[in-house]
């Protein structure tokens, strides 16, 4: 005997509300007969799921194993009945897209009214976050695709480009470097780079293009690091170090202002690549694959 799906939407609503009433009425059924499903679940499992503790319910740890699983099996359910329902009709309801922050507020104001005069009955629901656990969410079926930018670990993966994002050199407006030739890497290498933090990819995309190591790696202190790119650019334009940013970005106005110079790299223009990517044999790739090339014809 197998558990059904009311039943295992009955441990997430558990392990989401912390309490039997709780979940029931967010099940809207009574208290009841989701003790009863929880208890025949444990019957079917062989080994209780939850402990009721005076400090409040607590799943075991065949319950967290077993919820980690029910995830998956309720997004897999969940993806099912959407793709019943829209066949023939792609990018239509609900559509849960992952971006990543270097690209959500420089692609997708360009990209969105085009999507909604192209696709009217998509409703997208947009995650902005970090790739590592964009991918994450991604393979947990947490999410129907995500815009991320390449190279990065595709392994259980699919994609479809997007664009190519040239990585320029951003200096201070005064700065030597700002005038004349376009710098090279490596004299930006002995300037003070400014970079975003760890598990921003930009990061590890600019360094590696340019044939660059972080400041740490060569003895240098990393004093400044940056949450966001529009800091980024504060920090270049108050004086305190050069960096790198997204042509994207650049074309969206984030350098505006007459506090800091953009570049071109002398020795070669790198790039990193913008792709939509999806789970592979997910039933909603061919959405996902229609996805990127509206927002590559269309940003």
């Amino acid at each position: 005997m197998l558990p059904t799906i009311r039943q295992l939407q009955y441990l997430k609503l558990l392990a989401e509300h912390g309490g039997f009433g709780r979940a029931a009425e967010a099940a809207h059924v009574t208290q009841p007969t989701l003790s009863a499903g929880i208890a025949e679940l444990e019957k079917i499992l062989g080994a209780p799921v939850v402990d009721r503790a005076r400090s409040g319910l607590i799943l075991t740890s065949v319950g967290l194993a077993a919820l980690s699983r029910a995830q998956v099996i309720l997004n897999e359910a969940e993806e099912l009945v959407q793709a019943a329902r829209h066949a023939g009709k792609p990018l239509t309801g609900r559509f849960r897209l992952g971006v990543i922050p270097t690209i959500a507020p420089f692609l997708l104001p360009r990209a969105l009214p085009v999507l909604h005069e192209k696709f009217p009955d998509l409703r997208l629901y947009l995650r902005e976050d970090l790739t590592q656990r964009l991918i994450v969410a991604l393979k947990a079926g947490q999410l129907d695709a995500a815009l991320i930018a390449l190279p990065f670990d595709m392994a259980g993966l699919d994609h479809a480009y997007v664009a190519e994002d040239e990585i320029l050199a951003a200096l201070p407006a005064g700065h030597r470097l700002a005038r004349g030739d376009d710098p090279t890497s490596e004299a930006l290498q002995n300037e003070d780079l400014i970079l975003l933090e760890d598990g921003h990819c930009l990061r590890d995309h600019a360094l590696a293009a340019c044939g660059l190591r972080p400041p740490s790696a060569h003895g240098q202190d990393e004093a400044f690091a940056a949450t966001s790119l529009p800091t980024l650019v504060q920090m270049v334009g108050s004086g305190l170090g050069v960096t790198f940013l997204p042509a994207m970005a650049v074309e969206a106005g984030l350098a505006d202002g007459g506090l800091v110079a953009v570049r071109h790299l002398k020795e070669k223009h790198p790039t990193r690549e913008i792709v939509v990517a999806w789970r592979a044999g997910s039933s909603r790739g061919p959405e996902a694959r229609l996805l990127a090339e509206s927002l590559r014809t269309g940003s």
